[in-house]
């Protein structure tokens, strides 16, 4: 496929068997309609790729953070590897272009949904690792992934929901719930507003563009106000 010569330019990456990296690109719904031209979606090499993910970006914390504590190595890791995360480092690579998307898909705007552009991005890595080894798979991450890290773009990330309990419970104020009070949005492109409970009394809200990213935001807000209180 001609577009996929593009891709491999693009990255200065070329892959011994093309049809790891075409099926990287793959989405269930594309295979609904063309079964005769490919088989396989990317699911399965998704699930590869979040390990290596996993894997390579530990080894390098690991390596370049000889004084981090484990604790907050994962937190590190969890913000680096998260949804969001993924889908500006398959933004910055334009991997949205490449998508093979049935009609359906395409017409709801899949191509720019963040949850898909996460997981195609997941997949490619786990297409390259298959393909190449974690040696490759090291060097796209230097290059794509690994700057934004040495940068400090991770350097504030806070896990604002273990903070806020962990305020609660030093204080002995309650206890807290968290609760979905809104979706907004198409399928694709929803925007979630988590709402904090505090034994039972509403606190503090937040948005993200997954469940996750509202309770972080919701925790946030709430623990500003009940330390002002």
């Amino acid at each position: 496929m001609k577009r996929f010569e593009l891709l491999q330019h693009e990255l200065g990456i070329q892959f011994i068997n093309k049809k790891l990296l075409y099926q990287a690109f793959t989405h269930a719904s594309y295979i609904n309609e063309h079964r005769k031209e490919l088989k396989h979606d990317n699911e399965r090499l998704e699930f590869l790729g979040d390990a290596v993910l996993e894997l390579t970006i530990s080894e390098h914390l690991f390596k370049s953070y000889p004084k981090m504590k484990e604790g907050d190595l994962t937190k590190l890791r969890a913000a680096i590897v998260c949804e969001s995360s993924l889908v500006s480092y398959a933004m910055q690579l334009n991997f949205g272009a490449y998508i093979l998307l049935g009609r359906g898909e395409e017409n709801t705007g899949g191509r720019k949904r963040p949850a898909l552009l996460a997981d195609v991005f997941e997949a490619f890595i786990g297409a390259l690792y298959l393909d190449q080894g974690l040696g490759s798979v090291s060097q796209f991450l230097e290059k794509h992934v690994f700057p934004s890290i040495s940068q400090g773009q991770f350097k504030e990330v806070r896990d604002y929901k273990s903070a806020l309990q962990e305020y609660v419970q030093e204080k002995g104020i309650g206890l807290i719930e968290y609760r979905i009070i809104n979706e907004k949005g198409p399928a694709h492109q929803k925007t979630f507003v988590s709402r904090v409970f505090l034994d039972g009394q509403p606190i503090g809200e937040g948005m993200g563009k997954t469940k996750k990213e509202a309770e972080q935001e919701a925790a946030n807000v709430t623990l500003k106000i009940i330390i002002k209180s």
